[in-house]
């Protein structure tokens, strides 16, 4: 067989056994001569390919070890080149049958993919390509399965999602996202540590399944004989230990909701919720802008930014509207004084689908503002007062106690955050949370379950507290650019292959 090169990816469901076979008869080639790849534990490294460019001149000349992956090699008589990848990046090598000896032979041998230690001096080529002239080399790993073709990439979405490892190899800008969700993730934490909040972890496996309206992942304890579900939101939790004197509390972990999937939903995805003693929500509202502030820091990006071809302005304060107003504004209904009857017609003249659940002006208003309303908030918006119905968590307005003390954050026509002034009038919560039971009783999956201890924790006494849920996965999709939930998660859930 020709000497390999990278392989195209439309190529590979053909070549792939042929490829695999080859590369396996060159490992047994090392084997039977006392070589074996995969018997190295370590390798010593005195630099990193970035660090080398970004030193060039303090190290032209000097001796340097670095490893990584093999991505491309030009075989060139007596002498070749060669690029390396490595966690921060790509790196020239330069080798010579003069510098090498038999280890240029066995250079030749290796495919597309291996992993390998070199050592050698820094110089800079005629082309101004900052390059390493390799004194020694050693196979560290031996790749039995081909690359996709350098200059095309990874580029099947599905064989992306399902073969990450090869994605983050193949495309640069893939190691980028996650290595900005990293610096995301840091932030947050940063802020909140720096604001005097506690990190905290509360349960997975709850035998309620409450925090959200959301339909949970059911699964079974052998030992309690007791169904338990996955969490979809850690927020009774969370504010249990506010009742316990834990003042400022937050968790950044992995939720779970068993429902449909598409460019923003994934039903295993990442959040961040707070909660702080004597706070309102309009207090969530500006730590929500300090957090994005910090973010946007993080990842280098300025007061504006651009998300799929359009442009969002970032700089703060951010927009307040109330949902009626919102509704108003951008649906050309008032709902203000309208009977049931007539809000129900008003909407359904403007396309809105209504269904038996629609039987309030609160579920009306809601329906309308997340059918027509919710897509046409590009930029950052705070959405408040929202109707009762919908927030079963969130404390009643004062003056207006078909409404709630409550927002919602939309940006590019997505909620990104919600966060309510927190009730805790046990006796109001066991009403909703009945109410919320009839809901379930007529059909609705994602109607909340009641949790009879958490009600008792609100009678021991929850001070006024400000809570806070924000969507780091949909965070991270707008300051990377990316399209699609799937694209800032390492390991989407996929439908398994038959």
């Amino acid at each position: 067989m020709a000497e390999e090169k990278t392989v195209n990816v439309e190529a590979v469901e053909e070549s792939e056994d042929e490829i695999r076979a080859v590369r396996v008869s060159k490992l047994n080639e090392l084997v039977a001569r006392g070589e074996n790849p995969y018997e190295e534990t370590r390798f010593v490294r005195s630099h990193y390919s970035a660090e080398i460019k970004n030193n060039v001149e303090a190290l032209t000349g000097k001796k340097v070890k670095l490893a990584g992956r093999l991505m491309s090699k030009r075989i060139m008589g007596k002498a070749s080149f060669a690029h390396i990848l490595d966690g921060e990046g790509q790196l020239q090598l330069y080798l010579k049958v003069d510098a090498l000896g038999e280890k240029y032979a066995d250079f030749k041998k290796y495919d597309i993919g291996d992993i390998v230690g070199a050592e050698g001096e820094v110089f800079v080529t005629h082309k101004g390509e900052v390059s390493v002239a390799v004194s020694d080399i050693k196979l560290l790993s031996k790749s039995l399965l081909p690359l996709p073709e350098k200059w095309h990439g990874l580029k099947d979405n599905d064989l992306r999602y399902r073969r990450r490892y090869v994605d983050l190899i193949a495309n640069p800008d893939v190691r980028d996202t996650f290595k900005k969700r990293a610096k995301i993730i840091s932030a947050i934490r940063n802020v909140l540590d720096g604001e005097g909040f506690i990190e905290v972890e509360t349960p997975i496996l709850n035998t309620v399944a409450g925090g959200a309206s959301a339909r949970p992942f059911v699964t079974h304890h052998n030992t309690l004989n007791l169904d338990m579900y996955m969490r979809i939101a850690p927020e009774l939790y969370l504010k249990r230990l506010v009742v316990g004197g834990m003042e400022k509390v937050y968790e950044l972990g992995r939720m779970f909701r068993n429902e449909g999937m598409d460019v923003k939903h994934n039903p295993e995805f990442t959040m961040m919720e707070l909660y702080a003693a004597y706070c309102d929500f309009n207090d969530m509202m500006d730590i929500t802008e300090r957090i994005y502030a910090a973010v946007l820091k993080a990842v280098g990006a300025g007061d504006k930014i651009v998300y799929q071809g359009t442009e969002i302005d970032m700089s703060f304060p951010w927009k307040r509207i109330t949902m009626k107003e919102a509704v108003k504004a951008y649906a050309g209904i008032d709902f203000g004084g309208m009977s049931l009857a007539k809000a129900k017609k008003a909407a359904k003249d403007k396309g809105v689908e209504l269904d038996e659940k629609a039987d309030s002006l609160g579920r009306v208003l809601y329906e309308t503002f997340d059918q027509l309303v919710e897509k046409q908030l590009i930029q950052p918006t705070f959405v408040t007062e929202y109707p009762i119905e919908v927030s079963p968590l969130a404390k009643r307005e004062k003056d207006n106690p078909d409404m709630t003390y409550r927002f919602e954050l939309f940006m590019n026509g997505m909620e990104m955050g919600n966060a309510y002034s927190e009730l805790n009038d046990p006796i109001d919560q066991k009403g909703r949370f009945g109410a919320q039971a009839l809901l379930k009783a007529k059909g609705d999956e994602e109607a909340q379950d009641a949790d009879d201890d958490f009600v008792t924790a609100l009678e021991y006494g929850l001070p006024p507290t400000g809570g806070l849920g924000l969507g780091i996965d949909r965070m991270v999709m707008l300051l990377t650019d990316s399209s699609s939930i799937r694209d800032v998660l390492l390991f989407p859930t996929m439908k398994p292959r038959k």
